[in-house]
């Protein structure tokens, strides 16, 4: 977790002729086009408009986040991996007093993998301590300690696996180490989370089996 940094896309006759023939025939085959790329920006946009589906409910102050219009207002390229330092409960509370100047979009719990939403994806959260990160990025905070694996369970991998792969296939974030990133890895970072207990490998392979299933791969 950190606080947020400040504020921070005419014709010749014979010309006319084969002019108008070479509009016909582009006009012939520019429908399926075009139902083509409406049909896929109309699915994303649903895809985008209703969050990751089936999730708790926890909304953040409206102090510790700033409104926004994402991906219009800003461009969502990243996902920020994060580890709390508190336990699931008190990270809600932190996430809901207005003084804290911190939050998640994402709170996903160790013993179960449950999963709340704290900030919408439209909204800029304050987690990366940085603020054209936060601006792109979805921040994803995992219940535990960088120095206690045991946290790390397999339910919490699974859930949060499920969750990145939805955010990639959603906004178009490539699934690798470039884009799936470690609050660690922020530029200006004085985080150390995930930690070194945190399997990368296992959690991209993760990703990247869940996005076959969110069709995203």
């Amino acid at each position: 977790m950190d606080s947020p940094a400040p504020a921070r896309r005419s014709f010749l006759r014979g010309g006319l002729m084969l002019a108008t023939t070479a509009a016909v025939t582009a006009a012939a085959l520019q429908p399926r086009a075009d139902a083509d790329t409406t049909t896929r920006s109309r699915s994303r946009a649903r895809l985008i408009a209703r969050d990751y589906p089936d999730v708790d409910w926890q909304p953040a102050s409206p102090r510790n986040y700033t409104a926004a219009a994402r991906p219009v207002e800003y461009p969502i390229d990243f996902v920020v991996v994060h580890v709390t330092q508190e336990t699931y409960d008190d990270t809600i509370k932190i996430f809901q007093n207005p003084g804290a100047e911190v939050s998640a979009h994402y709170l996903v719990r160790s013993e179960d993998g449950h999963v709340a939403r704290c900030v919408r994806e439209k909204d800029v959260g304050w987690h990366a301590g940085n603020w054209d990160y936060n601006t792109r990025s979805i921040g994803i905070e995992h219940e535990g300690w960088v120095d206690k694996p045991e946290y790390f369970t397999d339910a919490m991998y699974e859930s949060s696996a499920d969750l990145t792969a939805y955010l990639c296939a959603a906004y178009g974030i490539p699934a690798d180490r470039d884009h799936i990133i470690g609050h660690v890895e922020v530029p200006g970072s004085d985080h150390t989370d995930p930690g070194p207990h945190w399997d990368w490998d296992r959690y991209l392979k993760l990703v990247k089996g869940h996005m076959k299933v969110v069709g995203g791969a």
